[in-house]
């Protein structure tokens, strides 16, 4: 895994959980400022993700990217919101950073 890809996989979950963050806050107040402002980080994001795509293909890109935002929205939701997860869910979550771990391991070689 190449260090611009973990930038800018990092920079899309950056951008991402701000734009899930925004639609929390949206369902919390009904502020359609909120709801358009959530719109347009979701596209900032999408954007980012055709780079991603680009540099690693699109099953590791959007994989990586929707496993580390599970993690880190639930992180949001427990801390900012008070949100909680049963024991189940947290377990599917487990899997995820497992499962996350494993497709970032650099891949064998074909001989």
């Amino acid at each position: 895994m190449n260090p611009q890809f973990l930038l800018w996989l990092a920079g899309s979950m950056a951008v991402f959980l701000s734009a899930a963050t925004a639609s929390r806050a949206y369902v919390s107040n009904s502020n359609v400022l909120m709801l358009v402002f959530s719109l347009f980080l979701y596209c900032v994001g999408n954007l980012m993700m055709v780079r991603l795509m680009r540099e690693g293909g699109l099953g590791l890109a959007i994989s990586a990217s929707a496993i580390a935002q599970l993690l880190l929205i639930n992180v949001i939701a427990f801390v900012v919101f008070g949100e909680r997860l049963s024991n189940t869910q947290l377990a599917g979550v487990g899997l995820g950073v497992l499962a996350m771990g494993l497709m970032l391991m650099p891949a064998a070689q074909r001989s």
